[in-house]
């Protein structure tokens, strides 16, 4: 599927400039909001899930953790920059907080699946919590290690826990993309078996977090 993405976004990309996104090494949140990057394959799935979270404002596709400033789409995907596709989610902790957050994200990976994800393969989308502050590295190192220690799975976690970085939007025609191209998505989500593989990892608790 990864090839099927990066052919639809070399044909959109011909009709589309792109100048360009900044990168933020700090981001600053509005008042009242604070901010929490993740990667965990597919960005486009990933805003699919953060969208629905009740505290969610707004999610960001881009890249994260590279070696190059200002990384494209077609850069990344052929996974020689070190980014990894990410979901910037900007929320409400008053609504929710990053404990959940961090808990809702572990239920929409693989987070078994060290080598890419779903049917999406390489370093590009490898699964990352990338984290912003000290209290947010905490959280997700302790999360980390409760799931390990439950002993519920047969293999350790393959979440890797770093400090963020600068963080670039991917173009603009990737930004919700499951609402702009909702059958294209659909059709590649369950192409990608990402459901059917939450499913096996979950079991009834996947039912809850992917619908």
């Amino acid at each position: 599927m990864r090839m099927t993405r990066l052919s639809v976004a070399t044909v959109v990309a011909a009709a589309l400039a792109f100048a360009g996104a900044a990168s933020a090494a700090a981001v600053t949140p509005p008042a009242g909001l604070d901010v929490a990057t993740f990667a965990g394959g597919c960005f486009w799935s990933m805003e699919f899930a953060f969208d629905k979270l009740p505290g969610v404002k707004e999610t960001t596709s881009g890249f994260m953790g590279g070696r190059t400033e200002h990384p494209s789409y077609a850069a990344v995907s052929l996974g020689n920059t070190g980014h990894a596709e990410s979901v910037q989610v900007t929320y409400d902790p008053k609504v929710v907080s990053y404990d959940k957050l961090v808990d809702y994200y572990w239920h929409h990976v693989d987070l078994l699946d060290g080598g890419g994800q779903f049917c999406d393969r390489g370093d590009q989308y490898r699964l990352v919590i990338f984290a912003r502050t000290p209290e947010q590295k905490r959280v997700a190192v302790q999360s980390k290690a409760a799931l390990d220690a439950s002993h519920r799975f047969s293999s350790p976690v393959a979440v890797g826990i770093q400090d963020a970085g600068p963080f670039t939007p991917a173009e603009a025609y990737h930004q919700d993309f499951h609402t702009k191209n909702p059958a294209y998505y659909n059709r590649y989500r369950v192409g990608c078996g990402r459901d059917a593989r939450l499913k096996e990892i979950w079991g009834s608790e996947a039912d809850a977090a992917t619908h």
